[in-house]
């Protein structure tokens, strides 16, 4: 039982870098982590070369004893066999049996999560969904996607495929995201916004307006979500209106979701995290308009706890939530 300390390892893997961390889980339930170490993805030709390496960094922890191992990872992967198929990110990861790989170098259960599925198990159990049933997790970073935790568990449908929410069309047309023209992720992710941004950059400048957040057109392609909210934080009202825009985007298919799932509270992550203040109150009118009172008055929508520190957790929390499942 999880009486006493308890040490577990969180794979991250990423397409420029990959994480493994140790860290314990406390008897108040925390997390203190205790040793972290970082490897470029691209200096590996080979997959099983990279995770070789990350096998001899855990090693170089000194570990007595491991309790579990838990991967996070962008999908799309096949968690119930802990084999990652071939992400976008990823070149040449095909078929790869990771946690086959962990749990032979180690001797402990391995377990694998896409990344959005972890992030939602790490705010649910140590950040700003704790104690909650019912929680949604959005990534809105570079792409938008979504972690479910329904009836006080992670749900991840059929084949891994749940939570693919910014694959959604809101309109005929509109900045592309997951390959749709007018999808979710096109309308709120950090590419989005700069499709957003680059757009109307284009249009006042050829007019031969003034753009705040871009001087010429040779800085069009430049233009990055964050450039469009610093200088929305400094007044400027097109920058202002680009994230207005998104945020309204993102309340419409808040109101779907709430709708649909019923969450006491849904947890948004990166570009929300850091904008939160230019996109709450236009993303919470929509909401409020569009989404049925009973579900709406249950539900709080909020930015994301454990910032730049989530994906350490992620990878911790995968490990965590199987093993406290299978004791």
């Amino acid at each position: 039982m999880l009486g006493v300390l308890v040490l577990f390892i969180g794979v991250d893997i990423g397409g420029t870098k990959c994480a493994v961390t140790c860290g314990l889980k406390t008897k108040d339930g925390k997390i203190e982590f205790v040793n972290k170490s970082r490897i470029e993805t691209k200096d590996y030709s080979e997959p099983y070369d990279v995770l070789e390496k990350l096998a001899e960094e855990i090693e170089k922890f000194n570990i007595d004893k491991i309790e579990a191992i838990g991967i996070s990872c962008g999908g799309p992967l096949d968690s119930a066999s802990g084999v990652i198929l071939s992400p976008p990110n990823l070149p040449g990861w095909d078929n790869i049996k990771i946690t086959e790989f962990f749990k032979n170098r180690f001797g402990v259960e391995a377990y694998l999560q896409n990344d959005a599925n972890a992030c939602a198990l790490a705010e649910w159990k140590f950040g700003a969904g704790a104690g909650t049933e019912n929680m949604i997790f959005l990534t809105f970073g570079t792409g938008m996607g979504a972690g479910l935790v329904l009836n006080g568990k992670l749900y991840s449908g059929t084949n891994d495929m749940a939570g693919e929410v910014g694959h959604i069309r809101l309109e005929d047309d509109g900045p592309i995201g997951f390959g749709k023209a007018g999808s979710f992720e096109g309308f709120c992710s950090g590419g989005g916004i700069a499709q957003l941004g680059k757009a109307k950059a284009k249009e006042l400048l050829q007019a031969n307006k003034p753009c705040g957040f871009c001087k010429s057109t040779d800085e069009i392609d430049k233009i990055t979500a964050k450039s469009i909210a610093e200088s929305a934080k400094c007044g400027d009202k097109d920058a202002i209106e680009i994230y207005k825009l998104s945020a309204r985007r993102l309340g419409q298919s808040l109101s779907f979701l709430i709708d649909i799932l019923n969450p006491q509270k849904i947890v948004i992550g990166s570009v929300f995290t850091r904008s939160y203040d230019l996109m709450y109150d236009e993303m919470r009118k929509v909401i409020d308009a569009e989404t049925l009172p009973l579900s709406n008055n249950v539900c709080t929508v909020c930015k994301a706890a454990l910032g730049e520190r989530i994906g350490d957790y992620a990878a911790i929390s995968v490990a965590i939530d199987f093993y406290e499942r299978n004791l």
